[in-house]
C-alpha cells in the first residue's frame, strides 16, 4: 500500500479510491444495522504528545535519536523534531484502570526522561510549549518521514497560498506561514473512550454537548510566541495552522478541516462520515485491494482503508474511530481538545471527568435537540476556549457560570457514573477531586498567566518564556497537580536568567517605539517625554534601522532655530549609528556602549531592526552576575 498526494495522482488511482471509500460507508453502515460491533464491554485508552527541551528550555530537535535509544514499541513519532507520541495500552472501564494508565505513562515517561539525557535533554508535557520560537517552525524541523512530508504538501497543495494566521485575545500574532509546522506547538493528551453500539449517536450528541465546560476546567496552553491570547488557545491555532479554505472562499461557505461539527446527529453515526466525506475532498489516497462488501459477506472483518484515511484528515475535536480488536470491530471517540498538562496526575484527572459524564448522559441526552441548541454548544466550546473557567456558558438554554456548572450539576454525575462502571472509590475522590480543586485555585492556564505576568514585570519575554519553561518543567518532576503548585520565586528567576545570560538576544528588549524620517520632530518630541526616553530609532517601511535622534539633538535644535514646527526628523537625525547582532555576546555590547560612550545600542539582524540594549538594562545584568 503507497500513499500519495492531491494532485500527483491519475484519475484512475482517485476514482478507486472514491469507489473503496462510498463502499466502506456501506459497510460501516452495514455493521451497524446488524450489530456486528463489540458491545460487551467498555475501553479506555490515552495518547500523550509531548516536548523535547535542551539545557536552554528550548525545543530540541533530538526526537529520532532519543525514539531509537528508547526502543520502546509504545512510543513514536510526531510532526517536529521536538514531540513525541506515547500510545498507551486500552484497559477495561473498572477498578482501577485510571490508576494503570498514570503508572503506564509514567513508566513511559522514564524511559524517554533516560533516553533524553544522553543528550543533556528533558521531557516537558505542556499544551503549548512557551519557550518555542519561530525559529523552531521551518521546515528543518520537520519529522523526516514521508507521510509528514505527504501531508505538508497535501495540505499546501489544498490551500494553494501560505497559511495565515491570525490569533487575538489580550495580544495579538498576525502571521504568514509556508508549512504546517505551527500545528506542532500543540500537543494534547487525547482520551479514548469505546462506545457501545446502541448508544453511539446518544454518546456523540453528549460528547459536543459537554465539551465546552470538559476544555474550561482542563486549560493549560494561553501563552504562543510569548504573546497572552487564549486559555486554551490550541483550539485556534491548529484550525488556522493547516486550513485549507482561500481568502476568496469567504463569499462561499466551505468548512475548514478542523471542525467542532454543524449539528446534532439524529439517527445514525454513519451521519458523521457521510457530511465528512460531503464536506471535505480527499487530501491523501491510499492503495489497496480491500472491497469492504465482499470481505464482510465472506465473513471477515473489513478494515476500512479507504474510510480511515480521509476520516484521518477531517480533524474533529470530538473524532469517531473505526477499530478491530480481537477480530471485532469496534467504534472509540477520540477526545483531541485536552491538552498536554501541566501534570500526569492533571491529564488522568481530565480524562476520569470526562469518562464518567460520558457514560452517564442525562435523560437530556437521549433527545439533546429538545434542551440543547446546537449553537449554544458550539459557542460554548469557543469560549471555554477563549475565557476558560471564567466562561459564562448556555446550558439547557440558561446561562450559567462554569464553575457554577460543573460544582453543581456536571462532577456530581461523573462520580455517579464512574460509580456505576465500577471504578474505585479512592481513584474517584482523588481524579474527580483535583478538578474540583482547581476551581478554588487555579488552571494550568491560570497559574501560567499568572506568573508570566510577574516575570515580565522583571525581565523582557525571551526570558519570561525560558523561565515558565524551567518551573513547569521543575513542579512536573514534583508530581503535585496543578491546584497545589505555588507562585514562581519571580527573584530567584531573575538571578538564574541573568547570571546565565551570554548573548545579545537574551537581553535586549523587542518592545521598539520608531517613527518614520519623514515624522515631524515634535512629535519625536513629545513622544520621548512621554515615555521618558533619550533616544528614539528611526526605520523605513521595510523595518529597516536608517537613523537615530537623541534628546540632546532635539534640545540643540530648539536652542538655534527657536521652534520644531513643520520640521521632518530626518533633517537632525544621525544616520551612522553603532548597531550589534542578537548573536554578538553581551561582553561585546557592553565594550561598545563604553568605548562609544553611548547609552542604547540597537540590534539588526540582516539589516532589520529587531531590538534594543540600553544602559538600564546592562546595570541590570552587570548586578546581576555579581549577585
Amino acid at each position: 500500500m503507497g500513499i500519495q498526494v492531491e494532485g500527483n495522482i491519475s484519475r484512475q488511482v482517485r476514482h478507486k479510491f472514491i469507489h473503496q471509500l462510498l463502499e466502506d460507508v456501506e459497510a460501516l453502515e452495514y455493521m451497524v444495522d446488524h450489530d456486528l460491533f463489540e458491545a460487551d464491554t467498555w475501553r479506555i485508552g490515552a495518547e500523550q504528545e509531548l516536548c523535547i527541551v535542551n539545557e536552554d528550555w528550548k525545543p530540541a530537535p533530538d526526537a529520532m535519536k532519543i525514539l531509537a535509544d528508547a526502543n520502546d514499541p509504545y512510543i513514536t513519532t510526531e510532526l517536529a523534531t521536538y514531540n513525541l507520541e506515547i500510545n498507551l495500552d486500552p484497559l477495561r472501564l473498572q477498578h482501577n484502570c485510571f490508576s494503570l494508565i498514570q503508572q503506564q505513562l509514567e513508566e513511559k515517561l522514564l524511559v524517554l526522561k533516560n533516553a533524553a539525557a544522553k543528550y543533556n535533554d528533558k521531557i516537558v508535557i505542556a499544551g503549548i510549549l512557551p519557550s518555542i520560537t519561530r525559529n523552531e517552525l521551518t521546515l528543518e524541523y520537520l519529522t523526516p518521514l514521508k507521510r509528514y512530508e505527504h501531508l505538508n504538501g497535501a495540505l499546501l497543495k489544498a490551500r494553494g497560498l501560505k497559511f495565515d494566521l491570525f490569533l487575538k485575545g489580550l495580544d495579538e500574532i498576525h502571521v504568514r506561514h509556508d508549512n504546517i509546522l505551527f500545528e506542532a506547538c500543540n500537543t494534547s493528551f487525547q482520551c479514548h473512550l469505546q462506545l457501545h453500539p446502541k448508544d453511539f449517536a446518544i454518546a456523540y450528541n453528549w460528547a459536543l454537548a459537554i465539551s465546552g465546560p470538559v476544555l474550561a476546567a482542563a486549560t493549560n496552553s494561553p501563552l504562543l510566541l510569548g504573546k497572552e491570547l487564549w486559555s486554551e488557545i490550541r483550539i485556534a491555532l491548529f484550525q488556522q495552522a493547516i486550513d485549507t479554505r482561500k481568502t476568496i472562499d469567504e463569499i462561499r461557505e466551505r468548512k475548514g478541516r478542523v471542525t467542532f461539527g454543524e449539528n446534532w446527529i439524529k439517527n445514525s453515526i454513519t451521519e458523521v462520515y457521510k457530511n465528512n466525506i460531503a464536506n471535505y475532498h480527499p487530501l491523501l489516497f491510499m492503495e489497496h485491494e480491500e472491497y469492504a462488501m465482499k470481505k464482510l459477506k465472506q465473513g471477515e472483518v473489513p478494515e476500512l482503508f479507504s474510510l480511515r484515511m480521509h476520516n484521518g484528515t477531517v480533524y474533529s475535536w470530538n473524532r469517531l474511530c473505526y477499530g478491530i480488536s480481537n477480530g471485532k470491530p469496534h467504534m472509540r471517540l477520540e477526545n483531541r481538545y485536552i491538552p498536554a498538562g501541566p501534570t500526569v496526575q492533571d491529564e488522568i484527572a481530565n480524562m476520569v471527568f470526562w469518562t464518567g459524564l460520558m457514560i452517564n448522559p442525562p435523560a437530556e441526552a437521549f433527545d439533546i435537540w429538545n434542551h440543547f441548541d446546537f449553537k449554544d454548544v458550539k459557542s460554548n466550546f469557543f469560549k471555554a476556549a477563549r475565557t476558560g473557567v471564567e466562561s459564562v456558558l448556555i446550558w439547557k438554554g440558561k446561562e450559567i457560570s462554569t464553575k457554577q456548572l460543573i460544582e453543581q450539576e456536571l462532577l456530581p454525575l461523573a462520580f455517579i457514573g464512574l460509580r456505576k462502571a465500577g471504578i474505585d472509590e479512592a481513584d474517584i475522590i482523588k481524579y474527580l477531586g483535583i478538578i474540583e480543586r482547581r476551581l478554588k485555585t487555579h488552571t494550568g492556564a491560570q497559574w501560567q498567566v499568572n506568573n508570566y505576568r510577574k516575570l515580565r514585570e522583571v525581565m523582557g519575554q525571551s526570558d519570561a518564556v525560558i523561565s515558565l519553561t524551567q518551573n513547569i518543567y521543575e513542579r512536573q518532576q514534583e508530581k503535585n497537580a496543578v491546584c497545589d503548585w505555588k507562585p514562581i520565586d519571580t527573584k530567584k528567576s531573575v538571578t538564574e536568567r541573568y547570571s546565565k545570560m551570554v548573548y545579545v538576544k537574551q537581553l535586549m528588549s523587542t518592545n521598539l517605539i520608531t517613527v518614520f524620517p519623514e515624522d515631524l520632530l515634535q512629535l519625536v518630541n513629545y513622544i520621548m517625554q512621554w515615555q521618558k526616553i533619550g533616544h528614539m530609532l528611526i526605520e523605513d517601511k521595510k523595518g529597516k534601522l536608517v537613523g537615530l535622534v537623541t534628546a540632546n539633538s532635539v534640545i540643540e535644535y530648539m536652542q538655534e532655530h527657536g521652534s520644531l514646527n513643520k520640521i521632518t526628523v530626518d533633517r537632525i537625525m544621525k544616520k551612522k549609528v553603532i548597531t550589534i547582532s542578537p548573536e554578538d555576546t553581551i561582553k561585546n555590547a557592553l565594550n561598545l556602549m563604553q568605548t562609544n560612550s553611548i547609552t542604547s545600542l540597537p540590534v539588526v539582524s540582516d539589516d532589520i531592526l529587531v531590538g534594543i540594549v540600553t544602559r538600564k538594562d546592562m546595570l541590570w545584568w552587570l548586578s546581576m552576575i555579581k549577585t
